[in-house]
């Protein structure tokens, strides 16, 4: 891969390095600099020429600063208590209506993620121990000690390209792992770990 792709892959990669290129507030050498040590590249002229022609590149594109807009005008809810589990396509599925109608008779809620080979439960942490019993011969993995974040963006989310991508990029880049997504029209909700809950909620807030 040349210099020129491997610079404009590293600020692609790391969303707020782009958004302050492009507004022009970053320093272009220190940008260089950073790059150079972190992908172990010696050429300091090159690595600075192609940040330069890339920042002419962002000049042309408003999507980075339309997502930021949108993003800001978004509203951050979060519910801590949270377990996840994993069970087997062949759990039946019978058995998890009747764990949903209890659950919500408690006026508390439950995620179902149906896939290819698997079926995830979000449910409250309290309902733990029935979870356990009603599927102790299919559950494949669990997680307890979970966070549910819920971002609620204006419907233009639903035409604008590059919010979830912006929004996993400056999570992952400080190590926050994103245990379950799920979507629903407007809302984007992620479950992570309790522990990355204050330093999320810092991240997204735009």
């Amino acid at each position: 891969m040349s210099i020129t792709k491997i610079a404009e892959k590293y600020i692609q990669d790391h969303p707020y390095v782009r958004v302050c290129l492009q507004k022009g507030i970053i320093n272009y050498s220190s940008l260089a600099r950073l790059i150079g040590k972190e992908e172990g590249i010696d050429d300091f002229d090159a690595l600075l020429i192609a940040c330069r022609r890339y920042r002419s590149k962002l000049h042309e594109s408003k999507e980075d600063a339309l997502v930021i807009e949108l993003l800001k005008k978004s509203k951050i809810e979060a519910k801590n208590k949270i377990a996840s589990f994993v069970l087997d396509r062949n759990t039946p599925l019978a058995k998890i209506e009747a764990l949903e109608k209890q659950i919500r008779k408690s006026n508390e809620q439950v995620r179902i993620i149906e896939g290819a080979s698997s079926i995830t439960l979000i449910l409250p942490e309290e309902h733990e121990k029935e979870a356990r019993v009603a599927f102790r011969t299919n559950i494949i993995t669990s997680n307890l000690g979970l966070v549910e974040v819920t971002i609620k963006s204006p419907k233009e989310i639903e035409s604008l390209p590059g919010v979830i991508s912006l929004l996993y990029l400056s999570l992952a880049e400080h190590n926050i792992n994103i245990i379950e997504t799920l979507s629903c029209w407007t809302d984007t909700i992620f479950i992570i770990d309790e522990k990355d809950l204050a330093k999320a909620m810092q991240l997204l807030r735009f």
